[in-house]
């Protein structure tokens, strides 16, 4: 049984014409233009997983600040008189259900950035045509 492979050297002897250059400036806006949109999208995670809290504790009190100000101080007198053991599954507590929401969030999200992304470089695509 023969086997019937093509090495480096023989494509580069069957080809045809010039070597196809890579157009790098195409390459590097591309890849500028993904980095920006990828740190947008995270940061739209991340400030609406911090601020969903902040607009319940606002419902939850009426709108009223003075309500909200003094319910965080309730909270911030019994963690501060807590054991350590307790604060620290607490803070444990806190940094899991953070993680798990905006990981919830980002999957959530993650398909229509795909396809905003993906429009937004075949528009360059065709602009460079």
């Amino acid at each position: 049984m023969a086997l019937d492979y093509e090495t480096p050297v023989d494509r580069m002897a069957t080809r045809q014409g010039p070597a196809k250059r890579v157009d790098t400036r195409a390459l590097v806006q591309g890849a500028c233009l993904v980095l920006i949109e990828a740190a947008g999208f995270a940061m739209n995670i991340v400030l609406v997983v911090l601020g969903l809290p902040l607009f319940v504790f606002l419902f939850l009190a009426g709108w009223d600040l003075g309500l909200l100000f003094a319910q965080l101080g309730n909270l911030a007198d019994h963690y501060r008189y807590a054991e350590p053991v307790a604060r620290h599954l607490f803070s444990q507590d806190l940094k899991v259900a953070f993680l798990f929401a905006a990981g919830g969030y980002a999957l959530l999200r993650l398909p229509a950035f795909l396809r905003r992304l993906e429009g937004r470089l075949a528009e360059g695509d065709r602009r460079h045509d």
